[in-house]
C-alpha cells in the first residue's frame, strides 16, 4: 500500500507540474510523447503472438511508433482531429465486443495492432489539446474520470448486487455504475454553476458531453480488461510499482479524452465558446 501510494503521488507531481508550472507547451508535449510510447510498448504486449521471443523487441518498435505517430499528431491539428474520429468508431464497435464477450472474441486478432496505433495516439492528442485550451479544462476531465471511478468503487462495495460486465470485470456493478454517474454529475453541476456563464441551451450541451465523457470513460475502463482477461495478464506493465502499467492508469481516458475534445472542438465551431 506504501508503494501505491509514492507512486500515486509522484505521478501526481508529474502530471500536475507539466500542467501548471510553465507556460511553455514543451513539459506536456514531451510527456505525452512518453506516455504515448509506452503505453503503445504495453498494448502490443496484450496483442495475439506467435513468436514468445519477439514480443519485447517487437513492442519496442510499436511503441516506438506509437510515439511518432502521437508527435505527428501533435503537430498537425488536422492528423489529431482524425485520430479522434478513428478513435471514436473504434469505441462505438468495442460496446458490441464487450456486450459480446466470451460468446464473440473474434475481435481479438492482428487488426488490434492498428487499433492501439489510433486509441493511444487520439487519447494523447485530445489530453494535449484539452490542456492547450486551458489546464482547468483537462483538470476538469480527470475529475470527471477519477470522480466516476471512485464514486463507482464505493457505491459498489457497499451496494453493488447486479453485474455489470461480470465476464469482463467481475468486480463492476450496476449499482457502481450508478454510484459514479451520481459523483461524477455533482462535479458537473459543481463547474457549471460556479464556473460557467451559459445559455440554457448551453448547459445542456455541456451536461450532455459530459455525460457521455463518463459513460465512455466506463467502456474504456471495461475493453482494457476485456484485452488483458483475453491476453491472460493482470497487468499491461510493471512500470509503475502499486499500479502496474500506464495503460492500467489510462484506460478510461483512452476513450474519455479524445470524445470530451472532439465534444469540445464541436461546441466551439456552433458557438458555444468554453
Amino acid at each position: 500500500m506504501l508503494e501505491r501510494i509514492i507512486t500515486a503521488l509522484v505521478l501526481v507531481a508529474v502530471v500536475l507540474s507539466c500542467m501548471f508550472a510553465t507556460q511553455s507547451q514543451y513539459p506536456m508535449f514531451m510527456l505525452m510523447i512518453v506516455a504515448a510510447g509506452v503505453a503503445g510498448y504495453e498494448w502490443f504486449k496484450l496483442m495475439p503472438r506467435k513468436n514468445k521471443n519477439l514480443v519485447k523487441p517487437l513492442a519496442w518498435v510499436y511503441g516506438l511508433a506509437t510515439a511518432a505517430l502521437a508527435t505527428l499528431a501533435l503537430y498537425f491539428n488536422d492528423i489529431a482531429l482524425l485520430l479522434w474520429a478513428a478513435s471514436i468508431l473504434c469505441w462505438i464497435c468495442s460496446i458490441f465486443w464487450v456486450k459480446s464477450y466470451p460468446d464473440y472474441d473474434g475481435w481479438y486478432n492482428p487488426s488490434l495492432k492498428i487499433i492501439g496505433f489510433i486509441l493511444v495516439s487520439a487519447a494523447v492528442t485530445a489530453i494535449f489539446s484539452v490542456w492547450h485550451s486551458s489546464p482547468w479544462w483537462l483538470m476538469y476531465l480527470f475529475l470527471l474520470v477519477w470522480g466516476a471511478d471512485s464514486g463507482a468503487y464505493f457505491v459498489g462495495r457497499k451496494l453493488g448486487r447486479k453485474k455489470l460486465a461480470p465476464d469482463v470485470s467481475p468486480n463492476k456493478s450496476v449499482e457502481g455504475l450508478y454510484g459514479g454517474i451520481f459523483t461524477a454529475m455533482l462535479i458537473v453541476v459543481a463547474v457549471e454553476i460556479l464556473y460557467l456563464d451559459l445559455t440554457l441551451a448551453q448547459h445542456i450541451l455541456f451536461l450532455i458531453l459530459s455525460v457521455i465523457t463518463v459513460f465512455s470513460s466506463v467502456l474504456g475502463d471495461l475493453f482494457e480488461s476485456m484485452i488483458k482477461r483475453r491476453a491472460g495478464i493482470k497487468d499491461s506493465g510493471r512500470i509503475l510499482p502499486g499500479h502496474g502499467g500506464v495503460l492500467d492508469r489510462i484506460d478510461s481516458l483512452l476513450a474519455a479524452a479524445p470524445i470530451f475534445a472532439a465534444g469540445m472542438y464541436i461546441l466551439k465551431f456552433i458557438g458555444v465558446d468554453l
